[in-house]
């Protein structure tokens, strides 16, 4: 049977479902039979209840079970023989039939839009490069003394200074009012290691065991803490302990306490170089697939559907729930979420992955089981045991598919530069992992 499809706009569709009364009826009739075997009443043993008791009792809720059922099976079939990709759920209402005998809903809903590519051979990409640098190495050679570093306390009378771990008393108060997380004792940090507010370490900085000092305290515009942000504070700071710390040296013992069975400085730093430049190719594949993912759906044409912008939207703010959550912020379910702040961000996403996915199938590409095993096996290699790591991949279809998706991503944006003018960007080991 010929399926009428209305349209109501670019993407909106709307078709009329008609359900034969004698065929509802006779499937109510059915499960309330069935129903009847199971059901259990006062007064009446197990199997036993009259049909008709059962019928009075959940007649209404089986016929609207039914109704549904039938509904979505009818809008299912519809869709499919007149070959429409619904986005989003159908918004379904009844209607007066227009056949006696029969019931009549209408389905209004958006369906998924034709997209049209860009021509990819006139986008014009900037593509970031990077190697590790001996400055990177010795960077992280510092990182690793500093974990395994020891404090002992200094001499009497002699000043902290960069370095030293301090330890203090402090209270911080606006318009001579205290405020919330403004007062401590024997708080303890590493003094130059940026723990701190930079005033507040240039004002312990050079101090000495015993000695307080008040000063002000301007906090940033852009501070954490809303009720103190953009003010000026008066802390109140006295110190009463200053350690020296003691990097370890970079022999055998240190080494071989790292993993390294060779227990040699050279080892330590090819390892350190190996799991630098892991880093460094994610890193690169990240900042680089961002570039050619929006450049790919900036040059496309697309309507898209507003059902699964507000599906988007509310996955966003689900996230941004959990997320709260996590941090420890009570109430975090009730805590205010315009959906109007995250619209642009759900288009973005909702174009990206119609434009992506359009792409995928116009070329054909794919994830090889191959290229999923190796990105795997990438990713365990910076760890103690990597086939444990490896096993713990395969044994979830779900951590399958999320390394899937991330290698063919990573196959699309290959593609895109493979068709694009692409000019290099060099930077630094540095550059690009502050960035």
């Amino acid at each position: 049977m010929a399926v009428n499809v209305e349209t109501l706009d670019k993407l909106e569709r709307k078709i009329t479902l008609e359900l034969p009364l004698e065929a509802i009826q006779k499937e109510v009739d059915a499960r309330l039979k069935r129903l009847q075997r199971q059901v259990r009443m006062d007064g009446f043993r197990p199997g036993k209840v009259p049909l008709s008791v059962v019928a009075q009792r959940y007649g209404a809720s089986v016929h609207y079970e039914v109704v549904s059922d039938q509904v979505g099976q009818a809008f299912a079939d519809a869709v499919a023989e007149a070959q429409l990709r619904v986005a989003g759920q159908p918004r379904i209402t009844e209607k007066e039939p227009a056949t006696q005998g029969m019931l009549a809903f209408e389905a209004v809903f958006e369906v998924y839009p034709e997209v049209k590519l860009g021509d990819l051979s006139a986008l014009e990409l900037e593509k970031v490069e990077a190697a590790v640098d001996e400055a990177a190495v010795e960077r992280t050679l510092e990182i690793l003394r500093k974990q395994r570093r020891t404090f002992t306390p200094r001499a009497e009378g002699e000043p902290a200074q960069d370095g030293d771990r301090v330890t203090i008393d402090f209270e911080g108060k606006i318009d001579g009012e205290p405020f919330a997380g403004g007062k401590a004792s024997d708080f303890r940090f590493v003094l130059g290691e940026g723990q701190m507010l930079a005033e507040f370490e240039n004002a312990v900085r050079g101090m000495k065991v015993g000695e307080s000092k008040t000063f002000p305290l301007a906090f940033p515009q852009d501070y954490p803490g809303r009720e103190v942000a953009g003010k000026t504070a008066d802390f109140l700071v006295t110190v009463k302990k200053i350690e020296q710390q003691h990097l370890p040296e970079v022999n055998e013992a240190f080494v071989k306490s790292l993993g390294i069975e060779a227990g040699t400085e050279e080892a330590l730093r090819e390892d350190i170089r190996r799991n630098l430049e892991r880093e460094l190719k994610f890193r690169l594949q990240a900042r680089n697939k961002v570039t050619a993912l929006e450049a790919l759906a900036q040059a496309a044409e697309l309507d898209l559907p507003k059902a699964a912008v507000e599906a988007e939207i509310d996955r966003l703010i689900e996230s941004a729930r959990q997320d709260l959550k996590q941090r420890g912020i009570q109430n975090a379910e009730q805590a205010p979420m315009p959906r109007e702040v995250f619209q642009e961000q759900a288009e973005r996403r909702v174009r990206l992955g119609l434009v992506v996915a359009e792409l995928i199938k116009t070329h054909d590409l794919r994830a090889t089981e191959e290229q999923v095993d190796a990105h795997i096996r990438e990713l365990a290699a910076s760890y103690e045991q990597p086939e444990e790591v490896v096993r713990w991949y395969k044994s979830s279809p779900e951590r399958l598919g999320e390394i899937r998706a991330i290698v063919l991503e990573n196959n699309v944006a290959d593609f895109i530069f493979s068709k694009a003018k692409v000019t290099s960007k060099a930077l630094t080991f540095a550059e690009l992992m502050g960035a």
